[in-house]
């Protein structure tokens, strides 16, 4: 049995629709099947989701919510008049908005079940056209399917409880049309996922149905070694491990969420990132373990912007028991999350997103540090990007460090910090923002044109 997940892209719209049916059809494997919002139907346009997000947002403000809605509305009317299909699911979808909206039970999650009305309209959609071609195929409610879910409204996370609740749906006939993105409390309330939530919600079924295989139909044809945006044609990559792939999508792979895929992860399930556009491509697969031999080391370049350093001097800080705990529990108490620590003898550095660190929280830490631990100097180095090197077993091989050294010499990049952890999955490097993209073209030249094998 596979779990098939289309994201946004793969149904903007009717056309999209279509080809995801064609791709359904094609494969009687593909029996459970994961939808998202509407996305884009061109650079300029809107996703539904963000549409939801802003009607929920204008109606909380006392705002008129006309406007807004009828955006909604003509998306999916658009999409079924050129399906084809009935006009009662558009009223469905209408009554649904109306119910959520003024519904005062719903007062404290109300902006959750807006959110994912997009991915419950779009699933009632394709279930319906499958319908309409003859196929066995029924929509089936997050609730129903078993998906248990805390009560953390925006950030909900499945209970283990529902993995015996989603395997009994390997009984169900026919065809299942699963909208992502959410789950049910056990009082019955809706709560969403984070970021990546249809991603998640595939991996849940995947894991809790025991698939042979999860795809995870996008817009690409597969994960590229380097962002392309930054280098053109990079080089496809064919399979990946968990650990390489979660290193990857941390760092800025915009394929997936780096948490998204954590329940097949841990069920060993393998993962087929496939182009909806393009079905017949292999794809990259990821694996729990390697099993066709790689040519070199490094199998990935991930990069980001948007970090700064935080770095702290004071003379014999080694050993001063307890200094690391007690800088970190600053951030704590000040409600900032770190990325990254490393350290010297006399020195540590704490890397950190900068949307947790704003500049208003800058000069209440720096007092902080410097009162509470007495340190010799405490500086703040904004405007970071951080460029990962991934592939397993990179830290015990000889020349990836020597190689990477000379490749961002050659870019005249200075490395502002290395950071290379003991998983032997990937070594990190702190530049200046606007350095990125030369570093990773140097970088991509010499682990991946030259084809050097370290």
């Amino acid at each position: 049995m596979k779990v098939a997940k289309f994201g946004g892209s793969s149904v903007a719209d009717a056309s999209m629709i279509q080809k995801v049916a064609q791709i359904i059809r094609s494969d009687q494997d593909r029996k459970f099947i994961i939808v998202s919002a509407p996305g884009k139907r061109s650079k300029t346009d809107i996703k539904v989701t963000d549409l939801l997000v802003e009607l929920g947002k204008k109606h909380e403000a006392n705002e008129a919510v006309d406007d807004v809605k009828a955006k909604i509305i003509e998306r999916f009317q658009t999409m079924i008049n050129n399906l084809a299909l009935s006009s009662a699911i558009v009223d469905d979808i209408k009554d649904t908005i109306d119910g959520v909206l003024y519904d005062e039970s719903l007062k404290d999650n109300r902006l959750d079940s807006l959110k994912a009305m997009g991915e419950d309209s779009l699933a009632k959609v394709l279930s319906a056209y499958l319908q309409s071609l003859g196929e066995e195929a029924t929509y089936i409610n997050p609730r129903d399917a078993g998906i248990i879910v805390s009560d953390e409204p925006g950030n909900a996370q499945v209970l283990d409880e529902s993995y015996e609740k989603i395997y009994r749906l390997r009984d169900h006939k026919g065809i299942m049309i699963i909208p992502g993105f959410f789950g049910f409390t056990k009082d019955q309330k809706l709560m969403t996922f984070p970021r990546g939530g249809s991603d998640i919600t595939g991996a849940i079924i995947a894991a809790g149905i025991k698939a042979d295989l999860y795809e995870n139909f996008t817009d690409v044809d597969s994960v590229y070694c380097v962002n392309p945006n930054i280098v053109e044609n990079p080089k496809e990559i064919s399979e990946l491990t968990y650990k390489e792939m979660r290193e990857l999508s941390y760092a800025g792979f915009s394929v997936f969420q780096d948490e998204a895929l954590i329940p097949a992860f841990k069920a060993k399930i393998p993962v087929c990132i496939k182009n909806t556009n393009n079905p017949e491509k292999e794809g990259t697969m990821i694996v729990s373990d390697r099993k066709n031999p790689i040519t070199g080391t490094v199998v990935g370049i991930a990069s980001d912007k948007g970090f700064l350093s935080l770095y702290v001097s004071k003379y014999l800080m080694n050993r001063e028991i307890g200094f690391g705990k007690n800088l970190l529990q600053i951030l704590v108490d000040e409600g900032i999350s770190f990325e990254h620590a490393p350290s010297g003898i006399d020195d540590m550095s704490v890397i950190i997103r900068k949307d947790e660190f704003p500049k208003e929280k800058e000069q209440v830490v720096i007092k902080r540090i410097q009162e509470e631990l007495d340190v010799d100097m405490v500086t703040v180095e904004r405007d970071l990007a951080m460029i990962m090197l991934v592939g397993e077993g990179m830290n015990s091989t000889y020349g990836v460090a020597s190689q990477s050294t000379q490749a961002f010499a050659n870019a005249s990049v200075n490395i502002e910090m290395i950071n290379q952890g003991s998983s032997e999955v990937s070594v990190m490097f702190g530049i200046k923002e606007d350095e990125l993209e030369k570093a990773v073209q140097s970088l991509y030249h010499v682990f991946f044109e030259n084809k050097i094998k370290v």
